[in-house]
């Protein structure tokens, strides 16, 4: 081989040696390039099939000049390098036929050309979940220049409309994961691996979704009034206002403040609205200003649709508990102080407490890490109980990452602290009756932080989870906890904290439960008359 006057145009074989042959496979510039000869003339493309990589020279080529890899059954069309089963798309290079030689053109084709396939064919694998294209085209998007945060954003832009209750954990982990590939990623397959993390769970919660579409007539900003839609369970007037604010220039961080006022206007979707307002925020920040207005309309969706438990008996007495949460509460609890407490106890409590936000936080989040410590793994396999029981390591977990959310927005809003506190104490009284405060937990204190955080963080990376909802809880509560703790390494709080999420990760946790929901179907039915 011997490279013509264009240096991108490479004389790849003799003619006639490819047409006794019928294919060949030649190797130029560190490529495998497999040539065909046939009724329809010569074609050339990447030896290596898209898929997985096996040799297409080695595959069967129809008169028709398709093209099957005999692996899987991939047929590329080599003429209109149409992919016509299968997923990605096949690499082609032009041929030209001169004095009976090949001559195989292997220039690149635009990085700019090359990004837009490879997001393309990223959105086509969304609707099967096809995790392994997804996996590949990133990487070709990395590869031309792109990067992970343009994936992500492209995903949230054709994936918002679909999610019909708003914000899932698919966005709200997003940021986190994006935080540990730039803080933790040992290599670049760790690097891919988070961002693959978000984009197969952004496509697997919109998985044969239809489309719900947003209200696109602006109504005239204000915080008050977005607060009062989104309390009214008013999408269209909510989402006016956020399409008003952002028209008028405003930014998300100008609408955190009523968009947390809501979130905390009640003990709502079991504290993940307020989670939720924090991790927009955050998402926002690592994808850009493009990706607001649809990354705010998902949340103000979720929002409006939230369960409100406050409204429900078990949590009655938060209302009157918030009323009288008037900072003048001089006694301070300590952690001890709400082992073991009831909801109401939990509640009295801190309004006994209400003059000190600050030590207040400091007890319950030490308390709340403390019942999740000693969480009775036995729950978990119980099966005759009723519904109303259904508490497993996921209901503890969203105590701490609860904590941290309401720590940065109380931070920047301080009038949100009563509201918050009473929904800690929530927490805290309802999971009391599902611990064990007899079990021995010594094993999981943990002797060396940092040494913990960067095993955790590791594992995390080929966390072996096939259910989204497990793995962006073990994230979620590793980077909650060390936010945590980094910031206020001798917290009260610190020791009990590392240990809950010590044991949370290193303990089974059982996620499909099939005896417990044939009995409670069995209960339900006898019992609906």
């Amino acid at each position: 081989m011997s490279e013509a006057a264009n240096s991108t145009l490479v004389d790849a074989a003799s003619e006639a040696e490819l047409i006794d042959k019928g294919r060949m496979v030649v190797k130029i510039a560190g490529k495998q390039i497999a040539l065909f000869h046939g009724p329809k003339g010569v074609f050339a493309c990447n030896n290596r099939c898209p898929h997985e990589g096996y040799p297409l020279a080695e595959g069967t080529l129809t008169e028709g000049c398709v093209l099957t890899c005999n692996w899987h059954n991939w047929k590329f069309h080599l003429e209109t390098g149409d992919t016509l089963v299968g997923g990605d798309r096949l690499r082609r290079y032009p041929v030209t036929v001169e004095g009976g030689r090949v001559l195989v053109d292997v220039a690149d084709p635009p990085q700019a050309e090359t990004r837009s396939r490879a997001l393309a064919s990223l959105k086509e694998a969304f609707p099967r979940h096809e995790y392994d294209r997804m996996a590949r085209e990133i990487a070709r998007l990395e590869n031309a220049g792109g990067s992970a945060e343009q994936a992500i954003a492209a995903a949230v832009g054709w994936s918002y409309e679909l999610l019909e209750y708003g914000t899932t954990h698919a966005y709200a982990a997003a940021p986190d994961w994006l935080a540990l590939a730039a803080h933790d990623a040992r290599n670049e397959a760790d690097r891919l691996a988070a961002a693959v993390e978000i984009a197969g769970h952004m496509a697997w919660d919109t998985m044969r979704q239809t489309t719900y579409p947003y209200p696109t007539d602006p109504v005239a900003y204000s915080p008050d009034g977005l607060v009062a839609a989104i309390e009214a369970e008013d999408e269209t007037t909510a989402a006016g206002r956020v399409r008003d604010a952002y028209a008028k220039g405003l930014t998300y961080a100008d609408l955190e403040h009523p968009l947390a006022t809501a979130a905390l206007a009640h003990y709502a979707d079991f504290g993940h609205a307020a989670i939720y307002v924090l991790k927009t925020g955050q998402l926002i920040e690592r994808l850009g200003a493009a990706s607001a207005l649809p990354l705010t309309l998902a949340l103000v969706r979720s929002l409006v649709f939230a369960t409100r438990e406050d409204l429900i008996p078990e949590f009655r007495h938060y209302a009157a508990a918030l009323r009288a949460f008037d900072g003048t509460g001089g006694r301070t609890p300590e952690a001890a102080d709400f082992r073991g407490a009831s909801i109401n106890r939990a509640m009295d409590l801190v309004v006994e407490g209400s003059a000190d936000p600050g030590a207040l936080f400091d007890a319950l989040l030490g308390a709340n890490a403390d019942a999740m410590l000693h969480f009775d793994l036995a729950r978990q396999d119980r099966t005759e109980i009723p519904v109303s029981q259904n508490v497993g390591w996921l209901d503890f977990t969203h105590t701490l990452t609860f904590a941290n959310a309401a720590h940065h927005l109380c931070g920047r809003y301080p009038e949100l602290w009563p509201a918050a506190l009473l929904q800690m104490a929530c927490f805290l009284g309802r999971n009391v009756r599902y611990v064990d405060f007899d079990q021995d937990v010594s094993q999981w204190a943990v002797p060396d932080t940092e040494a913990f955080f960067q095993t955790a963080a590791a594992g995390l990376f080929d966390h072996g989870q096939f259910d989204y909802i497990t793995s962006a809880h073990r994230l979620k509560v590793l980077m909650a906890v060390r936010d945590d703790v980094r910031n206020r390494p001798d917290a009260p709080w610190g020791p009990a904290l590392l240990a809950a999420a010590n044991r949370y990760l290193g303990s089974p946790l059982k996620r499909k439960h099939v005896a417990r929901t044939a009995h409670q179907a069995l209960a339900f039915v006898a019992a609906e008359g």
